[in-house]
């Protein structure tokens, strides 16, 4: 095992074995403030600050206003431990949803990625930026889409090819401009949370 880089919100490992990974995420438990990635033997080790966090759960909950105002059927699984041995890929998302699957998952309680499909978008906060690189993990995962804020932006990505390229319309809403979400964030943050999703359950509409 060998340490590479550590700071104040994040400690990234290498030559860790997969048994190690699997073993870590048993000592860490599921009451924990950390979130973990592993890519092919390099593991990163995250601890959240307040604004990532803010902005996970703003842009979480907005992503399900927009699917109850669509009338969208969804499921919400937050930063669940995704992971496939045999990928040597394994990830917690700040959030991700089942939508256009969510019918084969619906009420399931525990998932294997050998066998149910992988959530169809994951939400990736980039406040302060992530030494490991999410991208490779969710492709050999089978990821199909993924919507990255930082800075005030919000990007959609699409796995194509086993990559992902930036798009301009998103799969799970195409209708609607969802990078517009960020403005409309900041316009009413301020205001409070109701506010926020006031205002979005407005926009959706139009």
């Amino acid at each position: 095992m060998l340490l590479t880089q550590r700071r104040a919100d994040r400690v990234v490992l290498h030559n860790i074995s997969w048994q190690q990974f699997e073993n870590l995420l048993v000592d860490l438990g599921e009451s924990r403030a950390a979130r973990v990635a592993y890519d092919d033997g390099t593991l990163e080790i995250m601890t959240p600050l307040p604004e990532h966090e803010y902005y996970k759960e703003v842009i979480g909950d907005s992503i399900k206003e927009i699917a109850e105002v669509l009338d969208q059927d969804y499921e919400s699984l937050g930063s669940t431990t995704w992971k496939r041995e045999i990928k040597k890929a394994g990830v917690e998302p700040d959030n991700c949803f089942y939508f256009q699957n969510e019918p084969r998952i619906r009420g399931k309680l525990e998932y294997d990625l050998n066998q149910d499909p992988p959530p169809d978008l994951a939400l990736e906060i980039d406040v302060t930026s992530k030494s490991l690189s999410r991208f490779s993990i969710y492709a050999r995962l089978g990821v199909p889409e993924i919507w990255c804020y930082d800075s005030g932006e919000l990007k959609i990505y699409q796995l194509q090819n086993e990559g992902y390229i930036e798009v301009e319309t998103s799969s799970v809403f195409p209708t609607l401009r969802v990078q517009e979400l960020p403005a409309i964030i900041e316009q009413y943050r301020p205001q409070g949370r109701r506010a926020i999703r006031r205002a979005v359950r407005e926009w959706a509409r139009e």
